[in-house]
């Protein structure tokens, strides 16, 4: 399962920036431990991160705000 996950996180343009720069600040830690530390469900970060559903600006900016982040950290770090 793994495999598939990392396969589809990897899918170019700007979900695929997204849903590595999810990926990237979860590290080892649950879908449901790191929704609840940003504020989004378990099941939307898996889509987010699977390319099942592209993430919304509000999301977005509520992981951001609750991640200490600013937009142009997902782009140029």
């Amino acid at each position: 399962m793994k495999k598939i996950v990392d396969a589809l996180i990897q899918r170019p343009g700007l979900d695929g920036q997204v849903s590595t720069f999810l990926k990237h600040h979860r590290g080892e830690e649950s879908y449901f431990a790191f929704g609840r530390k940003v504020g989004v469900s378990a099941s939307t970060l898996f889509r987010i991160e699977t390319g099942q559903q592209s993430i919304t600006v509000g999301t977005l900016d509520r992981i951001l705000e609750n991640l200490g982040l600013t937009i142009t950290d997902v782009f140029y770090s």
